[in-house]
This record gives C-alpha cells, sequence and structure tokens, in this order.
C-alpha cells in the first residue's frame, strides 16, 4: 500500500502490539489504506517479554515441581535443572532471538505499510512518525487514528533504586544464565511467576510485597493460599513490606526495609506498569497529557477520528483484553453493526501453580458497588479430584452472588488447572446464569470443576 498525497491514508495505528496488529491487519484486509508504527517490536510486550516467553519458562518449572512429586506417589526420580534449554526455547521458538521480521511481514503481507519509529499526535487526524535516524514521516488520517501504545514497566521512586542495575521483566525473560539469589519488588501477577520459576531452577527467591498479601487486587484467599505454597517451596515472602531504599555495591543489592533488610545478588522490579501519554502527544487532541490513562466510550473511541485499545484504556493489562477490544474498533472503523464493549466477564489468570484464575468482580469490589453480596467458598484439594489429585493439589473455588438478581458476579479458581476452570465460571458470569440453573447441573466426577457445585451449595 502506496501512502496518498502529502503521506495521507485511511488509518493510522500506533503501537503494533496484539491488538493494534489485528486492527491493522484486519482493515488493510478490508482494503483500507492502513500505516502500522511502533519503535519497539510489532506483536508488542506478549510474544517476547510476556505471555509466551514466561509461560514457556512456567511449563518448565512446573515439570520439575511435578518431577520431584515422583516419589510421594509413583517410585524414584531425579531431577537436574538446567536452564538453558529453557533460554534456547524461549530465544529460538518464542521470540526468534527478539526479531519481528516474521510479524511485520505477516501485516505488510495484508497490504499495510510499517513504519519503524516515534508516532506523535500533533493535530486533529495528524501524526508524525520520527524513525530512529531522524527522519520524519507525516501522515494524515482520513478515517482516523487507533492507539495500541501499550505500557512500560512501572519503577518506583524508592531512593537509590534508579541508580542500580536492577532488572524489569524484560530484563529476566532474557536471562541466559541465572543469579544465585534473588529479590522481587512486587507480589503482584508478574512477580509470583517469576518467583516461582526461578526458585524450582534453584535460585533463593525473596518477594517483596507493600501490601498485605499477595495478588493484592485478587481474593484474600488466593493471595494467602498462594503465599503458604511459595513458602512451603522455600520462597521467602515479605507483604506488608516496603522498600525505603535500595543500593547496590558492585555485587549484591540491600533492599532497606524500615527496620530489617533484604539482601540477593540481583533485583527484578515488578511493580506494575505505565503509560507514556506526554510523549504520544495526546494534548493535541485535548487530551490531559497528565493522565494516566485514555478515557474511551463502548465503542473505543477516545475523540472524535481517535480510537485506543489495550492496556491504555485501563480495562485489563491482558492480551485477551486488546484482541476483545479490536474486534469492537474494527467493526466501528467499517462502520459495521456489533455489540459494545462489556467489561463485566472479564477473565484473568496468574500462572502459579496453584494456578489463580479470576472473572467479573472479587467480594470486595462487589460489595464496593453496593451489592447485596453472598460468598461461598469451597477447598479444592478436599474434593474428589484434589483427593486423587494428592501432591500438588492445592487450591480453592469462590463465587461471589448478586444476591438479589440471584447471578454470580464473580468468581475465583485457584488450583491445578485454575485457568481451565475458570472457563465455566466466566460462561456463567458473562451469561448471567441464575445460580438455580447452575446448581441442577450436571458436573462430571470426578473432576476439579466439580466442585464448582460445592461452592455454590456453600453460598445458602
Amino acid at each position: 500500500m502506496a501512502a496518498g498525497p502529502a503521506g495521507q491514508v485511511d488509518v493510522v495505528v500506533i503501537g503494533m502490539g496484539p491488538g493494534g496488529e489485528h486492527v491493522a491487519s484486519r482493515l488493510a484486509e478490508a482494503g483500507l489504506s492502513v500505516v502500522g508504527v511502533d519503535r519497539r517490536l510489532v506483536g508488542g510486550e506478549c510474544p517476547y517479554y510476556g505471555c509466551v516467553p514466561t509461560k514457556m519458562m512456567v511449563r518448565a518449572a512446573g515439570l520439575l515441581a511435578e518431577a520431584g512429586r515422583v516419589p510421594e506417589l509413583a517410585g524414584e526420580s531425579t531431577v537436574r535443572a538446567d536452564w538453558s534449554l529453557v533460554a534456547k526455547r524461549v530465544r529460538e521458538q518464542a521470540t526468534d532471538d527478539w526479531d519481528d521480521e516474521v510479524a511485520v511481514r505477516r501485516f505488510t503481507d495484508t497490504g499495510g505499510t510499517f513504519l519503524r519509529g516515534e508516532a506523535k499526535l500533533t493535530g486533529k487526524n495528524e501524526v508524525v512518525v520520527t524513525a530512529a535516524d531522524g527522519a520524519e514521516h507525516r501522515l494524515s488520517a482520513r478515517k482516523g487514528i487507533v492507539i495500541n501504545t501499550g505500557t512500560e514497566p512501572a519503577v518506583p521512586p524508592i531512593p537509590g533504586l534508579a541508580d542500580t542495575p536492577y532488572w524489569t521483566n524484560r530484563d529476566a525473560v532474557q536471562l541466559t544464565e541465572l543469579p544465585r539469589s534473588l529479590a522481587i519488588l512486587g507480589g503482584g501477577a508478574i512477580g509470583v511467576e517469576f518467583a516461582q520459576v526461578f526458585a524450582r531452577f534453584g535460585v533463593a527467591v525473596t518477594v517483596i510485597e507493600a501490601q498485605p498479601r499477595l495478588l493484592a487486587l485478587e481474593e484474600p484467599e488466593a493471595g494467602a493460599l498462594l503465599a503458604e505454597v511459595l513458602e512451603a517451596e522455600g520462597l521467602t515472602v515479605r507483604v506488608g513490606a516496603r522498600a525505603a531504599g535500595v543500593s547496590h555495591d558492585g555485587t549484591t543489592f540491600t533492599v532497606d526495609l524500615g527496620g530489617s533488610t533484604v539482601t540477593a545478588e540481583k533485583l527484578l522490579v515488578a511493580t506494575g506498569r505505565c503509560t507514556e501519554l506526554a510523549k504520544l502527544g495526546v494534548g493535541a487532541i485535548g487530551i490531559d497529557e497528565k493522565a494516566r490513562l485514555l478515557e474511551v466510550d463502548e465503542r473505543l473511541r477516545v475523540a472524535d477520528g481517535v480510537w485506543a485499545v489495550g492496556d491504555i484504556t485501563g480495562k485489563g493489562a491482558f492480551t485477551h483484553t486488546s484482541m476483545y477490544q479490536a474486534d469492537v474498533v474494527i467493526a466501528d472503523v467499517l462502520g459495521r453493526d456489533g455489540p459494545p464493549a462489556d467489561y463485566r466477564a472479564m477473565p484473568r489468570v496468574t500462572f502459579t501453580e496453584p494456578e489463580v484464575g479470576a472473572v467479573g468482580l472479587t467480594e470486595a469490589q462487589a460489595r464496593e458497588r453496593g451489592i447485596s453480596v453472598r460468598t461461598g467458598t469451597t477447598d479444592l484439594a478436599s474434593s474428589s479430584r484434589g483427593w486423587i489429585h494428592a501432591a500438588g493439589n492445592e487450591g480453592l473455588i469462590k463465587v461471589v452472588e448478586d444476591a438479589d438478581r440471584r447471578v454470580l458476579v464473580g468468581a475465583t479458581a485457584v488450583g491445578p488447572g485454575g485457568g481451565e476452570i475458570l472457563g465455566a465460571l466466566a460462561v456463567a458470569v458473562h451469561g448471567e446464569v441464575p445460580v438455580s440453573r447452575l446448581t441442577s447441573m450436571i458436573y462430571a466426577y470426578p473432576t476439579f470443576h466439580r466442585a464448582i457445585s460445592s461452592a455454590l451449595a456453600d453460598l445458602s
């Protein structure tokens, strides 16, 4: 596709993460002239530093743990961890050695044009892209602009931290050799996944979380159970511990917790994500450049002729959120009918062992919204499948009911295959299936998902 006069095109997509690439590709296939822009790798965080490589790491670590359970249930086993196999698979199978040539070609084969560089909004439907060599491309979008710039690792303003060689998730994914010890700032999904993976490969890991529990945004029961499992595996978990300072003497990190310290060879900062709206130039379209996120309507519109998808919308920093939003945008740009965005059954999974799957509202969130709440909980370990599974069977299911409407508004599944158990619960929340209908279902025996019926029974 060649740009028209004065760089005129139909659509400019800024940021080619999963959602942005999907929008750009489908619009190009529909016959529109589309320019996709990214200063980093086409495909975004997910295939290079997030979902794909980290789950390869999780899979490898899980195999080590499962092999170690053989003596308890099946005989004898000897396990020798080898991180080089994991690093090789991440480099060769997941990331193409952090090269996006295949992804770029995948997009351009649809008829789109790709520009590598920093994009900045300069006015209504106007974008300037600055390449690494300083060359500028000025684009005018006839139909509009789609923003999918994602987020960057957030680094808290802890005294001394900025002057140290700390890691973020991007560094951790590229490791070819593991340190002897590692401190992790942050007990959210990213922090705990890396913590368990590295610990299972022999690293002495300490997790430091300022909130009172791990996975602070999920149900308290989930974070508490995960902390118990991690500590049983030999990790050190420090919750309610706020870093007051960080230093590095050339070989060792020291994290000051205000009364005690944690030392480690390396430090991983996993304290969330942040946006860079000022750099994007959103002021040119009337948006406060100090805003943390882009406010969108039910069609993902930010302003006239401007849409946004992905992390930057604040609706869930997940690939599946971005892809879901992308389909809404595609329909809107093409003038097609389609349902508006609906986030009440947003699923999310933390890929630790036990796996933590959740959908919709937590109990606390439901109460904050004034919902008349009832909850039901069951222990997965004592369920039929949990008892059979034995080693590695820790888990629970919790359901959150709107007692007035008698439908589930949220649910959490922790345990082996927690993210898979979540599938049935997500359908129940999204479809607003009456609890009476859920309790009258037939649940296969002996499965982990059968425990859903026990959690529902606990509602009353």
